[in-house]
């Protein structure tokens, strides 16, 4: 007979375990809803919920609002709208300003889950969390904390990796490292040259920022811009990790770092540009959670004659990759 390896590996499984227990919870939800003839399902609460206490919201703002994914926001949207509880109007081409409203229908079973299901799920869960609710609860939010502060990512960097900020006298590793591997592969465009030329006044001065890797024994190895282009909008580039430091995990870790960097920044868009060619660094996006985007593509990709790779990343608590 095999044993539970969420128990016995506890750490490890920590997530696929809280999931597990989730499962087993709004299952028993899920039957008192049906019990008085609702069909929302317990995941689709936290939305309704949502727009039932501050009113309609665009899938940006439930996004912000719900520490969810704006394509999870947009599918459990579309699923409430199916079912008649909520409404969608799309007032701009942009998925994020698409406003979500209760229709009748979605008020009506609100106010029935308000009354009939959600107290006695309450009382329930009090009832199993006797004499430890308090305690249970204070430790849920503070590991909700301590990952905000500082995710997991960033707690099992790879030994013998650093991360370092800008200053002028690391300006010209900034422009020798970018030079090595656009020479290798392209050719500099005169866009790269403004840039490569002057970080500070190019990047720094505008509200961007340059990072640096580290590598025990070799110095810097690798770089990385994230450069303001607009209010709350960065586009993560220059990206390079030296040939003789290739195979250390260099690139993923700085790209980690980036990604959670933007976030701290309160950021509500990071995009890429880039070319089929660098095949290597385009799995790495994908990897970390970029999805290719013909939005930024149209948008942006006109400022390289290179650039036929353009992407997103979903800026979002669930927008990285989620721990075992």
């Amino acid at each position: 007979m095999s044993g539970d390896i969420l128990k016995e590996r506890p750490a490890l499984f920590l997530a696929s375990r809280l999931k597990r227990l989730a499962e087993r919870m709004q299952g028993d939800v899920a039957a008192l809803g049906g019990a008085v003839g609702l069909e929302i399902q317990p995941a689709q609460y936290s939305l309704l919920a949502t727009l039932d206490a501050y009113g309609p919201q665009t899938i940006g703002e439930l996004s912000q609002a719900m520490g969810l994914s704006q394509p999870a926001i947009t599918r459990n949207a579309a699923k409430l709208a199916q079912m008649g509880l909520v409404a969608i109007d799309r007032l701009h081409k942009d998925q994020r300003h698409k406003t979500v409203s209760l229709t009748a229908r979605g008020e009506a079973d609100m106010a029935c889950s308000k009354a009939l299901v959600w107290p006695q799920v309450e009382a329930a869960v009090r009832d199993l969390l006797a004499g430890m609710e308090t305690q249970f609860l204070a430790q849920i939010d503070a590991i909700e904390t301590a990952l905000a502060q500082k995710p997991l990512h960033q707690r099992f960097a790879p030994a013998g990796l650093r991360l370092l900020p800008f200053s002028d006298e690391r300006a010209a590793l900034f422009g020798a490292i970018n030079r090595e591997w656009i020479e290798a592969m392209y050719r500099l465009e005169p866009a790269d040259l403004d840039v490569l030329d002057h970080p500070r006044a190019r990047i720094i001065e505008k509200g961007g920022e340059i990072w640096f890797v580290e590598a025990q024994g070799l110095g810097v190895v690798g770089t990385c811009a994230l450069l303001k282009t607009g209010e709350g909008q960065y586009e993560l580039g220059k990206m390079g990790v030296l040939e003789a430091a290739r195979g250390r995990k260099a690139g993923e870790f700085l790209l980690r770092e980036m990604i959670a960097r933007v976030r701290a920044l309160g950021a509500r868009r990071l995009y890429l540009l880039s070319n089929s060619r660098s095949a290597a660094a385009v799995h790495l996006y994908e990897k970390l959670g970029f999805r290719h985007d013909e939005g930024i593509m149209r948008e942006f990709g006109a400022r390289y004659e290179r650039c036929n790779v353009a992407m997103l990343f979903p800026l979002s608590a669930n927008g990285a990759k989620a721990a075992a």
